[in-house]
């Protein structure tokens, strides 16, 4: 066990899916594996409750504690309650949160701007920019406590303007904007507030090609080291150095794990 022993983590998003080829699928599940290996209790959240049962797994591999609570944020819901009911079950089970990562995020990805509808682009907001800035001001008094860190997962869809992702990225850009803004609010509190912008292979991407086939093919390449990122070696175990305490000056930063394709000046 590392240095996350006894502190607890909260990843939206951080359900169990697996592949065609039967390895892992999500980046959030891929995070919360490497925090269970640092000996991190995890709050999981998602919208489907097989997948964060399944993942309660963890706990028997690595002897932590798994909290799968389903929540879903959306429009037309009282957003606000839901994310701060997580965090309370997140203090009961608990008593304390040290990282909240929201990696959660639902999107119509491959339609064109003048095809979205409002709805698809609701989708994209809610589940992402809303999503983040609720479970970041419900956690915010408990993460001062600890003066523990914030990850936020963004794109490079909203880095480099993605064809068929408009609602993706403006919602990406939006989370990477509340993120510095965080940053420097929360700065004084001893809390550390970054982005993180993920190329892997996930059961998402996979859905992605088969829907989309030509949106995928005009968005994704395979980046100059050769392969997808693992999503628990290569974009999990990122996270867990984030919050270490190695990293706490760096604040308001976005770190593209693209594999050399999000380079930018």
């Amino acid at each position: 066990m590392g240095f996350l022993k006894g502190k607890t983590a909260i990843i939206t998003g951080g359900g169990r899916e697996v592949l065609q080829d039967g390895s892992c699928g999500s980046i959030g599940y891929g995070i919360a594996t490497a925090f269970a290996k640092e000996g991190a209790n995890l709050v999981l959240t998602g919208r489907n409750v097989k997948k964060l049962e399944g993942a309660k797994e963890l706990e028997e591999k690595y002897g932590i504690k798994v909290l799968a609570v389903p929540a879903d944020i959306h429009a037309g819901a009282d957003n606000e309650a839901i994310a701060a009911d997580v965090v309370k079950q997140a203090m009961d089970a608990f008593g304390r949160i040290d990282v909240l990562i929201n990696n959660a995020q639902a999107s119509a990805s491959g339609v064109k701007l003048t095809d979205h509808t409002t709805e698809q682009f609701d989708l994209a907001v809610y589940s992402g920019l809303y999503a983040t800035f609720y479970y970041m001001k419900a956690c915010y008094p408990y993460l001062k406590e600890t003066q523990g860190s914030v990850i936020n997962f963004a794109s490079g869809a909203g880095l480099f303007g993605n064809f068929g992702q408009c609602a993706y990225a403006a919602a990406k850009e939006g989370v990477r904007g509340l993120s510095r803004v965080a940053a420097t609010e929360w700065g004084p509190d001893g809390i550390n507030v970054n982005i993180v912008c993920p190329l892997a292979w996930t059961s998402q991407l996979e859905k992605f090609q088969n829907a989309y086939p030509d949106a995928f093919k005009a968005n994704v390449k395979m980046p100059p080291m050769g392969h997808f990122g693992d999503v628990e070696k290569e974009i999990g175990r990122v996270c867990v150095q984030l919050a270490s305490p190695d990293f706490k000056y760096m604040t308001g930063e976005t770190i593209t794990l693209e594999g050399g394709l999000g380079q930018r000046p």
